[in-house]
């Protein structure tokens, strides 16, 4: 009998190519604890994210490729997942035990952002992803309310606060801490604080990621949040009509000059399709986010349609792809989430991926 062996095992892995990273699972060290008795071959696939969208192939290509390794007679693969930390950006403070930073901003309200951002937390969350969402919508704080936790007040611990925890999400507003209809009037100084305060004053723990709920348009808290953390990347939200687009190509270019990755587009309440007859109305148009995409070469993250499950989920305090999450809408989320962690491991990957293309 053949005897199997460890450099056999590692050469057919070879083949097995990540579509996103370009380079193989060998090569990229995703291939942990081999271990070979006899024609029985076992090791784990750590990927750098649980919500990879491409984790069903990448086993099935593993397990057909060392099968096909003369004299394996069984071979066993865990899939498995490690968030990388991100990029650091000079002097900028790190949030301690925070991976990834993703903000999800807009360049106009009424585009459903807080909405996106909500439910992509949620479904990172469902995939085993350890998640945290800050409400920095100071204007209009309404992530609370979506998250069923609108009469949940923080706790203190060591002179810092306790992230309320709703949905397997981490959470903090400052609806928690100002509740009521009072408005909220703030001018850049305060805000500067405030978003440094829910970054540095709360007791986050161990993210893989950090979901910043921006307010819409270009002000004082992106530019504190890109001055003072290195975010891993910007998800622009936007509708399919003209005068939604014309606002997010502001918010790109905005964060293009604070030196902010954007991670892609989302085109929400991009189409409608009636339950009675199935018909697909284009109620603010077609297309408008891809084509944005593709103008300025970044990655478009998908499109989700208008429902009433979106917004019923929304008042009732249970995100749509927790409490209806074999609805269309909450697919076409789950697909913005998967893309959205795609992107944040590609950039995260970045510095890796230039050391194993130069051999070093």
């Amino acid at each position: 009998m053949t005897q199997v062996s460890e450099q056999g095992v590692l050469d057919a892995l070879r083949q097995v190519r990540d579509p996103d990273l370009h380079k193989d699972i060998v090569a990229l060290g995703f291939v942990k604890d081999l271990r070979i008795e006899g024609g029985d071959v076992s090791f784990r696939i750590v990927l750098t994210t649980p919500a990879c969208p491409v984790r069903e192939q990448l086993q099935q290509q593993s397990e057909e490729a060392v099968r096909a390794v003369a004299g394996v007679t069984s071979v066993r693969v865990t899939m498995d997942a490690e968030v990388p930390k991100g990029r650091g950006l000079g002097e900028k403070v790190t949030v301690p035990g925070v991976r990834n930073i993703v903000a999800v901003s807009s360049g106009k309200g009424g585009v459903g952002k807080s909405t996106v951002a909500v439910n992509l937390a949620a479904v990172l969350a469902q995939d085993g992803a350890r998640v945290g969402l800050m409400d920095a919508d100071v204007y209009g704080p309404n992530v609370p309310l979506m998250l069923g936790a609108g009469k949940v007040r923080p706790e203190i611990s060591g002179n810092k606060l306790v992230p309320v925890e709703a949905h397997g999400i981490k959470m903090m507003s400052m609806a928690l801490l100002k509740p009521g209809d009072e408005p909220m009037i703030l001018r850049g100084p305060i805000l500067h604080g405030l978003v440094r305060q829910f970054l540095q004053d709360v007791l986050w723990g161990e993210l893989d990621y950090l979901i910043v709920d921006m307010p819409p348009g270009t002000g004082d808290v992106q530019l504190s949040l890109a001055q003072l953390v290195p975010v891993q990347g910007a998800v622009l939200v936007t509708t399919p009509q003209e005068v939604a687009v014309a606002d997010v190509r502001r918010a790109l270019r905005m964060f293009e000059t604070v030196a902010v990755p954007i991670l892609g587009i989302v085109e929400n309440m991009s189409y409608f399709v009636a339950p009675d007859t199935g018909t697909r109305y284009d109620i603010f148009g077609a297309g408008g986010g891809q084509k944005l995409a593709e103008a300025y070469g970044v990655p478009f993250l998908g499109a989700v349609p208008l429902g009433l499950e979106v917004r019923e989920g929304g008042d009732r305090g249970v995100p749509v792809v927790v409490g209806q999450p074999e609805s269309v809408q909450a697919k076409a989320f789950r697909h913005v989430a998967e893309e959205v962690a795609r992107q944040v491991s590609i950039e995260a990957m970045k510095p890796e991926l230039k050391i194993v293309m130069s051999g070093a």
